[in-house]
């Protein structure tokens, strides 16, 4: 019967394991390989299933999730002996998925990667438990796999339980603002709709255009009048809105929010013209960072940028410009914007995320309920006690 201890190593050896080491130090290059590859190949596979094709679609796995999916993957082909190793490959093949999603646009290049370190951390802390609980190696493995799916079945509940807890914070006949594609507030949303009457306005959200994406929703299945207004235009429009509601990406040890760029800005916005500004997030995107500054922020990629004039179209067949709202499109063919050519001296910043300080926060909609910004650090001991 093997133990959980660690089995004991060379002091002498103080070479560094590389990334791309073996996950166990006993296999060969050649399986090293293989196991990196799958731990990409998994990650990607569960990130896919973030698109489907409705918002409420209970398949789609957030990063979280699909960061705990992809180290299960781990646990279960695993050939460590001893708990100590099965933890070195845990977070070797954490490291992995880290820097596979920072690097590599189909797995969530320029957006932040706090979400994957939050739903790792996670893991890795129910592994560590497991490890001091059960004092056979075996008996620790089958635990970890039987914790970690019912985490996956508790994730998936996760949205309907905040649904219900912030659905009566939707005033009837109130206008709702919101910014990012978020499943979340989209649940709320939803089903506020079933039981009252409410407007939403969105932001277009530049550069993803994730504004546009979001009201298709709202108009097409939740049935829920819906404007669009530009970024830019959300202190204008601010007057004419009861709430504002937005989803995170990840929220801080000290309450604060880190969401899609220009989170941050509204919710300034919103403090001055004295509106509620609610958050909406699954406590597994509770993080252990305590950010003061937007520097603060772990590095994140910064996509490129292109910037059209959408009140000028070129025509396709010749390149000649043309007022867009004096120009009848004959041959039906889709309206050309030219991008703008920018000297190579102009550099383009374009951050994906910013991180929103708990004083401007209302309240935050949970899956543990309805928490104060100064609750989280209470709720984020409990989960990592």
């Amino acid at each position: 019967m093997s133990s959980c201890a660690a089995s004991p190593s060379d002091p002498t050896d103080k070479s560094p394991v590389p990334l791309s080491a073996p996950l166990n130090q006993t296999r060969d290059a050649e399986t090293s390989h293989s196991e990196t590859s799958l731990v990409v190949q998994d990650l990607h596979r569960h990130l896919s299933r973030q698109t489907p094709s409705s918002l409420l679609d209970k398949s789609a796995t957030a990063v979280p999730v699909a960061a705990i999916k992809t180290l299960l993957g781990v646990v279960q082909r695993s050939r460590a002996e001893t708990m100590m190793g099965l933890q070195d490959d845990l977070k070797q093949a954490a490291q992995l998925m880290m820097d596979n999603f920072a690097t590599h646009r189909d797995s969530g290049a320029g957006r932040s990667h706090i979400a994957l370190q939050s739903g790792c951390a996670m893991f890795l802390k129910y592994v560590t438990r497991t490890f001091l609980e059960l004092s056979d190696f075996e008996a620790c493995r089958q635990a970890v796999l039987e914790r970690g799916e019912r985490f996956q079945m508790i994730s998936l509940a996760a949205r309907d339980r905040i649904a219900k807890a912030a659905v009566d914070f939707i005033p009837p006949n109130a206008t709702v603002l919101t910014h990012g594609y978020s499943r979340v507030v989209a649940a709320i949303l939803s089903q506020a709709s079933q039981s009252r009457h409410f407007s939403v306005i969105v932001l277009e959200g530049r550069p993803d255009a994730s504004g546009p994406k979001i009201a298709q929703f709202y108009a097409r299945e939740a049935h829920i009048p819906v404007k669009i207004v530009l970024d830019a235009a959300m202190a204008y429009i601010m007057e004419q809105v009861d709430i504002v509601l937005v989803g995170a990406e990840g929220v801080m040890e000290n309450g604060g929010v880190v969401n899609k760029l220009g989170t941050y800005t509204l919710a300034t916005c919103a403090q001055a013209a004295g509106k509620p500004f609610y958050v909406a997030a699954e406590s597994y995107k509770f993080a252990r960072i305590y950010p003061l500054h937007q520097a603060d922020l772990p590095p994140h990629p910064m996509a490129p940028l292109e910037f059209v004039d959408t009140t000028q179209t070129t025509d396709a067949h010749n390149g000649n410009d043309n007022k867009s709202n004096d120009t009848e499109n004959t041959d039906n063919t889709a309206p050309v914007f030219q991008a703008i050519a920018l000297d190579e001296s102009i550099q383009v910043v374009n951050p994906p995320v910013d991180f929103t300080p708990a004083k401007f926060i209302t309240l935050l909609f949970t899956d543990l309920g309805v928490l104060t910004p100064s609750a989280v650090s209470d709720e984020l001991i409990r989960l990592y006690q």
